[in-house]
């Protein structure tokens, strides 16, 4: 498979990716304070999925996410449902979102669709062991297996969201650089025809959420070219700028970032609590920009209206 993110940045200085899932699916009543978080609406409201899905494709976003981020067939088990049902699950989630890419831009005329990423890309969410743990370990990265037991986990959701038609895996807030190595071992062996962006969790612009230095985590991925974009998300509007910075100065590749939106997150509680002095994206995406960044949406608790600021101002470079 070609590499997508390279062939949509010939011509284009940004792509604009989606913003939260789970913060859109409350609005539509879906309760995600459980263990499987915004995966609880492929079960109770998948519906909402797929709107959730085209409210960013009509902010302007140019790739879509999959809802799988915390979805696996391990948990869907464990919470009662059958490993066939739990496997469906799984391609729903990426079919939602396929839907709503089509649904949306089936819908533009010719000039509207020329203005638009030459390929709307759905990116398959690979999250951490440390979010099927469910505690806070994706922001710690304080677990430890080994390369296989890591493969072994990844493994089934990968098949599945590749079979169902991703036009990439997005490895996203990713803790752990063994986990990391793992997973692009993984890709490599077991994918050899996809590609991938790689997002970790940083606890600092410079460093990984389990101390690995983020220079060093970027520098050993630079050989892989499967690996299309790195980056970091799920960190504060703060990080970006720096994290960028540390990034480029050790790598080619395109980056991605994808912070929070400017609230504050307590992970003990799993609460957020408002930042009414938080920067905006209209303000900082030109800094990301002149930093290096080129692929930019938003994690937790961003919103359509905040896609459709990033978006404003990638197309206007």
């Amino acid at each position: 498979m070609a590499d997508l993110i390279s062939e949509n940045l010939q011509n284009r200085s940004g792509l604009v990716i989606d913003g939260a899932m789970a913060t859109e699916l409350e609005k539509y009543g879906v309760d995600t304070d459980n263990d499987l978080w915004s995966a609880t609406a492929l079960i109770e409201n998948p519906e909402a999925i797929t709107a959730v899905h085209k409210s960013y494709f009509q902010a302007g976003a140019d790739v879509a996410i999959t809802n799988t981020y915390q979805a696996n067939v391990d948990k869907f088990i464990k919470m009662g449902l059958s490993k066939k049902a739990s496997k469906n699950l799984i391609v729903k989630a990426v079919d939602l979102a396929v839907k709503a890419r089509d649904d949306y831009y089936g819908s533009l005329n010719k000039e509207q669709r020329d203005k638009r990423a030459k390929y709307p890309l759905i990116a398959g969410s690979v999250g951490p062991y440390g979010a099927y743990l469910a505690d806070g370990s994706e922001y710690r990265g304080d677990y430890d297996l080994s390369e296989k037991e890591y493969m072994d986990f990844h493994r089934s959701r990968m098949e599945l969201i590749n079979q169902a038609g991703v036009d990439l895996f997005a490895f996203e807030t990713m803790p752990n650089f063994s986990e990391t190595k793992a997973l692009v071992d993984l890709l490599k062996l077991e994918f050899p025809d996809q590609h991938a962006w790689l997002s970790f969790s940083i606890k600092d612009e410079k460093t990984l959420c389990d101390g690995t230095p983020l220079q060093s985590a970027v520098k050993y991925f630079n050989v892989f070219d499967q690996i299309s974009a790195v980056g970091v998300n799920c960190t504060t509007l703060e990080n970006i700028e720096g994290s960028v910075k540390t990034i480029r100065a050790v790598t080619d590749k395109p980056i991605v970032v994808y912070p929070n939106n400017g609230d504050i997150y307590d992970p003990k509680t799993k609460t957020w609590t408002p930042n009414p002095q938080s920067d905006t994206f209209s303000n900082l995406v030109p800094k990301w920009m002149a930093a290096g960044a080129q692929l930019i949406g938003g994690c937790c608790r961003t919103t359509p209206k905040d896609i459709k600021e990033i978006a404003q101002i990638i197309n206007e470079k």
